[in-house]
């Protein structure tokens, strides 16, 4: 902390070194600016451990980079040390009472670039990158298994051109996740799996949300996933809209729902049900997308009965089932698709307007 703060009142570029080795790091860690000049922190070689004990944590976070302009971070793991929380059965429900932390909060880090770095084990999402304008992550390495509970690996929200990388991503829930105010968002090469897919959302839970605008997912690998690519809104919720997302070049290995709209989405029923979203979907693309399904609707379509989906288009989809029942099947509602190409399975062949 002591280098950072000297290191963030420099007049000319700084780094900040963490040498190869481990280290246990206790919580919090703020590093917050603003900076004088451009900053870099060097952990190449180095492994930085959180406290497994979740009594230690007073915050929702473990390491918190505030309010930066033109960070760098290259290398380093940060181990969040989970393994006990995920089995703690009192904090990961609805009525849960514990304050999990976040391993990475990036907030308001703008023209910033992370490399190299690696998130393990956290006990609850890996990054959060909220308000962070114009900033690329690239060969970020995200790694919990399956069982860990709500490990998030990358949450996004309320910001402006991001660029996520050549980055690996294995996570016990989402791999990356959309918030609110997400725009001008571009995802290539990624590989993600196991986890939960790649979620726009879920949209429509709080009052004064922000839209979501331009989303660009493109040459990824989903292998073994729960979902595939997603566009999640609640029930009954606040007027919103979510415009320009697009998938493209997927390959799909025995993903569960593989192409999936719902708007219909109320995990542990807490939601209204008696009314639709509010959440308008406009152009929406699914393209080039091939593969296995492991459920057997390979393409679910569930729009708003309120705010039908409008303009989305489904274009040389190719997806099979890889489980015993026949062919991979389409199931949709409140939405006409454009199809393009061969779409296999036939998309939407009777889709009729589902009512809530």
């Amino acid at each position: 902390m002591s280098a950072w703060k000297e290191a963030c009142a420099a007049a000319a570029p700084s780094s900040v070194l963490i040498p190869a080795g481990s280290y246990m790091a206790n919580p919090p860690i703020d590093m917050n600016g603003p900076c004088k000049a451009a900053i870099e922190i060097k952990a190449t070689g180095a492994t930085i451990k959180a406290p497994p004990e979740l009594a230690k944590f007073k915050t929702d976070y473990w390491i918190s980079i505030q309010g930066v302009d033109k960070l760098t971070m290259t290398g380093g793991v940060y181990d969040g040390q989970g393994q006990a929380t995920w089995k703690s059965a009192k904090c990961h429900d609805s009525k849960a009472t514990c304050q999990i932390p976040v391993n990475i909060r990036l907030t308001k880090v703008t023209n910033s670039f992370l490399n190299g770095v690696t998130s393990a084990n956290s006990k609850y999402f890996h990054m959060n990158v909220l308000h962070c304008n114009n900033t690329k992550l690239d060969h970020v390495t995200i790694s919990t298994p399956a069982d860990s509970v709500n490990t998030d690996g990358i949450h996004i929200g309320r910001l402006t051109g991001l660029n996520i990388t050549n980055s690996i991503i294995k996570a016990g829930d989402d791999c990356i996740s959309f918030g609110d105010g997400s725009k001008n968002v571009h995802i290539e090469k990624v590989t993600c799996g196991p986890g939960h897919g790649i979620s726009v959302g879920s949209l429509g839970k709080y009052p004064n949300e922000e839209p979501v605008q331009g989303i660009w997912v493109k040459n990824c690998t989903f292998t073994g996933t729960d979902n595939g690519v997603r566009i999640k809104s609640w029930p009954s919720s606040p007027p919103n809209t979510a415009s320009d997302i697009h998938f493209e070049d997927i390959i799909m290995q025995k993903v569960g729902n593989p192409i999936l709209i719902d708007q219909e989405y109320c995990p542990w029923n807490a939601c209204k049900k008696g009314s639709p979203s509010k959440v308008k979907l406009t152009n929406v693309s699914f393209r080039k997308i091939k593969g296995t399904s492991s459920t057997k609707v390979a393409i679910r379509l569930i729009c708003s009965s309120a705010f039908p989906c409008d303009t989305v288009e489904l274009a040389d989809i190719n997806l099979t089932n890889a489980g015993a029942g026949g062919p991979a099947t389409s199931e949709c509602a409140n939405i006409k698709p454009k199809i393009v190409g061969a779409v296999v399975p036939p998309a939407c062949p009777a889709a009729k307007p589902k009512l809530i």
